[in-house]
């Protein structure tokens, strides 16, 4: 399942057939890089060829995907940059992402930026290491590309991680649907990966850790003060680890925890 979720988090939405018996690096090499100038052609139809869509996208990809963050690392200023993003959501490349902070005691204080999120995992992958590394690519070197994927990996597949767990927790309410579920964010750098409300007013949060360590009970206790601080309280909590939880963490499952691993999404790859 853990092989399934890293050739989503590069191939999903790429109209081809992977073979997931081949290893990561020769598939993207066979699939992306040695078909770049195909891809490229695909992708200047996609984005109407305009450069400034290119580096604000280049941004979204390698960054904290807030807006202003974006338009920093894209080098453009503030007003062309929301016309550009008003087109790029037209175009149907990326979409915004708010803060649920209208759960909290923070609606009326919070005015953070908001965050941005390609519609396809593969088109994620080609800004953040593809478009900005072309002139190598079209020499052949992939050199480059493989280390940046390299350096970015577990930060780039654990955002795919955390929308795919999302899915997940709209699975599991069949009868009490999820009508609502995202992130929180503030200026205080205060963050939860998962947080959602269900139509019978229902509150869920979660963590999500795409890493190779246990998650350990530290995690649940640090969920517990940031609902405290911020006045929310969770009807029940969602843990999600690809590394598994600790004994200690394992003990405090029920009571409104439920603790879940990469298996557990399976049923969403297929």
């Amino acid at each position: 399942m853990e092989t399934a979720l890293n050739y989503f988090a590069v191939f999903g939405g790429l109209d081809t057939k992977i073979d997931m018996s081949k290893p990561l690096r020769s598939l993207i090499i066979r699939h992306i890089l040695n078909e770049y100038e195909k891809i490229e052609k695909f992708i200047e139809k996609l984005t109407k060829n305009h450069a400034p869509f290119h580096k604000i996208l280049t941004g979204i990809a390698l960054g904290d995907r807030r807006v202003n963050s974006a338009f920093k690392r894209a080098e453009v200023e503030y007003e062309e940059g929301v016309k550009d993003l008003y087109e790029l959501e037209e175009l149907n490349i990326i979409q915004t992402e708010t803060s649920l902070d209208f759960l909290t005691n923070k609606f009326e204080d919070n005015d953070v930026a908001d965050k941005l999120l390609f519609t396809a995992p593969f088109l994620r992958f080609w800004f953040a290491f593809v478009s900005p590394l072309y002139r190598g690519v079209i020499r052949g070197e992939y050199d480059e590309v493989f280390e940046r994927f390299n350096n970015y990996q577990n930060e780039f597949m654990h955002l795919i991680f955390e929308q795919l767990c999302h899915e997940y927790v709209k699975t599991i309410f069949t009868e009490d649907e999820i009508e609502e579920i995202g992130r929180y964010w503030d200026e205080d750098k205060n963050e939860i990966e998962l947080l959602a409300q269900s139509k019978s007013g229902k509150v869920i949060i979660g963590s999500c850790r795409y890493t190779n360590s246990k998650m350990k009970k530290t995690e649940l206790s640090r969920l517990k003060e940031l609902c405290e601080k911020l006045e929310l309280v969770p009807d029940e909590v969602m843990l999600f680890s690809k590394a598994g939880f600790t004994n200690e963490l394992k003990a405090e499952k029920g009571q409104g925890l439920r603790l879940f691993t990469v298996k557990s999404l399976k049923g969403l790859l297929n």
